[in-house]
């Protein structure tokens, strides 16, 4: 699998934000398939860190209903990665 595509996009929420300033944790939204092995080389290549830690979640979607339909946001898999001290991304920065 290539690494590009382990790794969907990175997750900017209130509490990414507060993860990554006080625990230098960076969350992903990633590929379902993909395990922590795999989500771990993509992160070091793709970003030039190092990695301490990795916590996968299977996130169900939500119902969803528009007037008489009912329907449900697609599952996705999230990753909350955990850097080495001393590491940091610059893709956060500012956000």
């Amino acid at each position: 699998m290539d690494i590009y595509q382990i790794i969907k996009e990175p997750l900017s929420t209130e509490k990414t934000t507060v993860q990554k300033s006080s625990f230098n944790k960076v969350s992903f939204k990633v590929q379902k398939r993909a395990n922590k092995v795999e989500i771990r080389r993509a992160v070091e290549a793709i970003f030039n860190v190092k990695v301490l830690n990795i916590r996968t979640i299977n996130v169900k979607g939500k119902k969803r209903r528009v007037g008489r339909s009912i329907g449900k946001t697609s599952d996705w898999k999230k990753a909350i990665v955990t850097l080495r001290p001393g590491q940091n991304m610059d893709i956060f920065e500012g956000v």
